[in-house]
């Protein structure tokens, strides 16, 4: 039985990629520069707003997560200082692109995006190592929230305020030192087909887009 196909915008190596698979998609992957990592089914270099437009009628469901810089908290917390910066909000357009393309759809970002909060996940939701809090705004379906556990009696390993702190979670962003290994990033998130640190700090863990692709599934299945 073939598997309905699923594009993932601003796909990076994988991670929203790999948990869709493991719910039953077939995954195409766009990225605007190579990624030799990629895990999906197919990958297409290029611009995601405009291959969206293009083709993404031609797909079952649509994944787009536009870069995250613009709205992290490190970058409104230094426009408050006034610094400024080259980031661009790229949510408009792509949600325009996934409107237009009349196909269920999910846009991600970090909390703080100008998104509408239909699920937030978090790590602890599926005993990952990591708290990981994401926005999903999702279009034609709709998925219960699953339990949230409490975060008291959970502890990010690191350094902090030049104290090394252990802990049973891990902070998984930047390149410095005290924030973990490869390997327990890897373990962390639940990605083990890629080493590039950057990449995983850009990652979803699997497990989120593993439950919302059941859901997806579920919804494109009884619509056909």
């Amino acid at each position: 039985m073939n598997r309905p196909r699923l594009l993932d915008l601003y796909c990076c190596a994988g991670g929203a990629t790999r948990g869709y698979q493991q719910a039953g998609w077939h995954v195409t992957g766009v990225d605007n520069v190579p990624r030799p990592d990629y895990c999906g089914d197919d990958f297409h270099e290029g611009d995601a707003v405009a291959f969206a437009l293009a083709h993404g009628s031609k797909f079952d469901a649509i994944h787009g997560s536009p870069p995250c810089k613009d709205h992290s908290m490190l970058t409104r917390s230094n426009r408050a200082r006034g610094w400024t910066d080259q980031h661009v909000n790229l949510i408009p357009p792509t949600r325009a692109a996934l409107i237009a393309s009349g196909r269920p759809w999910v846009m991600e970002n970090v909390v703080g995006a100008p998104l509408r909060p239909d699920l937030v996940l978090c790590g602890l939701m599926f005993g990952l190592r990591v708290f990981r809090h994401r926005l999903f705004e999702t279009h034609g379906f709709a998925a219960l929230v699953p339990p949230h556990p409490a975060h008291r009696g959970h502890r990010v390993a690191g350094w902090r305020a030049g104290v090394r702190h252990e802990g049973d979670m891990f902070a998984v962003y930047g390149d410095g030192g005290g924030k973990g290994t490869t390997e327990q990033w890897q373990q962390a998130m639940g990605i083990d087909w890629t080493t590039d640190r950057e990449a995983i700090t850009q990652a979803i863990p699997p497990a989120f887009t593993h439950f919302i692709g059941e859901h997806l599934l579920t919804a494109v299945q009884v619509t056909a």
